[in-house]
């Protein structure tokens, strides 16, 4: 069996060009059928999402199924469409389901689409064999990459950035409650992920009531006037502001005021905007952790050069997991060999056996029984040599060469 992957990617594609050979999930069951009946194609599976669409199959070692791939992704001719075959193609299946090829290096979404992919293919029946089990060891690569590295674990986005740092303040971000000063983008990112960490409640202000209340039907929260919301702060944990305004909307007098009726529990202040809403001396106010924009982005970078470092060491962990996944498929291969010699050899020692016990009608049964240990210990030394002679050699860059000798040596198909 032979190996192949063709796609397009975030990096051989533009967005117009990978939305043209996208798979409507609804297509995908057909066109896993439609691949599978020529080419010599024997198993399928279609990964097609916002930042790549590829299409890997195993084929019978004579078959080339290139044509038809290519005209699945007839839309991306020429240098937008790669393509990787055997040990190749085994290490990018790797690589993506351990997020190394990903947008964003160790972001985990790709992850559960392949998953996704792999269990429509499987439903289709497109999946029992050679990529099941090369499929199978991705997943278990991504698992030992997320446990032996440290590659998603640090926040490369600002929005991200900032709720990593809320979690560092607080601990446990539940039953924190948050206000948005403002409806900028990167804070819309950050109140999702912080309410995905348990944030309770979200109070949204902006100077346009009703862009207030359309953000805080967003996040099943409460909007607040603009003219009243820094009587607010002592009633939340995390203020986000992105606001438009050319001067500072909260200053230390109204952080001041907030520490003091909160009794001096912690307040986090992320100030996104440019120019800053928050009047940068706030964070001299005790239990106050202002953080601005360039304060985030430098957490950011620092988590980028130490992703990076982090998927230095998860290369070596997919090269290592590449070769152990090849001496596997090459002893796979060496199978039906094995089994064959085993089969042959008890053939011989079951027919030279009946023949001992038709000629000797009187042996007991536990002469009978020792005859039979004896023989079966004397296959099994005899074929021990050949069948780990071949286990071995399936490794080898020429041991298909030394199999095949073996095979006419002693006559198997």
């Amino acid at each position: 069996m032979k190996l192949f992957v063709t796609g397009v990617n975030h990096k051989t594609a533009p967005v117009e060009v990978r939305e043209k050979v996208a798979f409507p999930e609804h297509a995908i069951p057909g066109e896993l059928d439609r691949l599978r009946s020529g080419s010599g194609v024997a198993e399928v599976l279609i990964l097609s999402t916002c930042n790549r669409v590829e299409i890997t199959v195993a084929t019978d070692d004579d078959a080339d199924p290139q044509a038809t791939l290519d005209s699945l992704l007839v839309e991306a001719r020429g240098a937008h469409v790669y393509r990787y075959e055997g040990r190749d193609a085994i290490r990018h299946l790797f690589r993506v389901a351990a997020s190394l090829d990903a947008m964003v290096v160790g972001e985990p979404q790709i992850l559960g689409q392949m998953k996704a992919a792999f269990a429509l293919s499987k439903s289709a029946g497109a999946m029992n064999g050679m990529l099941e089990s090369v499929m199978s060891r991705a997943f278990s690569v991504a698992k030992r990459v997320r446990s032996e590295t440290g590659i998603g674990q640090m926040a490369v986005s600002v929005s991200y950035a900032a709720v990593e740092l809320a979690r560092k303040i607080f601990g446990s971000l539940s039953g924190k409650t948050v206000m948005l000063v403002g409806s900028g983008k990167m804070s819309e990112l950050a109140a999702r992920h912080l309410r995905r960490s348990g944030c309770s409640h979200i109070f949204v202000t902006n100077r346009t009531h009703s862009r207030a209340v359309d953000m805080a039907a967003v996040f099943d929260g409460t909007a607040v006037e603009y003219a009243r919301f820094t009587q607010m702060l002592p009633e939340v944990d995390i203020v986000i502001t992105s606001s438009g305004a050319p001067h500072f909307v909260i200053t230390r007098e109204d952080m001041q005021r907030a520490i003091s009726a909160r009794k001096n529990k912690p307040v986090f202040v992320i100030d996104i905007a440019v120019p800053r809403n928050v009047e940068p001396s706030v964070n001299k106010v005790d239990n106050v952790f202002l953080y601005d924009i360039d304060d985030l982005q430098g957490v950011v970078n620092n988590n980028i050069e130490g992703r990076r470092k982090e998927a230095e060491r998860a290369e070596r962990i997919v090269s290592e997991e590449v070769d152990r996944m090849l001496s596997r498929l090459k002893v796979q291969e060496v199978a039906p060999a094995i089994v064959g010699l085993q089969e042959q050899f008890e053939e011989i020692r079951q027919s030279e056996f009946e023949k001992l016990r038709r000629k000797h009608h009187g042996m007991t049964v536990e002469q009978l029984e020792h005859v039979d240990a004896l023989t079966r210990a004397i296959v099994n030394k005899i074929a021990h040599g050949p069948i780990t002679e071949m286990r071995r050699q399936a490794g080898e860059p020429e041991g298909g060469q030394i199999v095949d000798t073996i095979k006419r040596i002693f006559r198997l198909r």
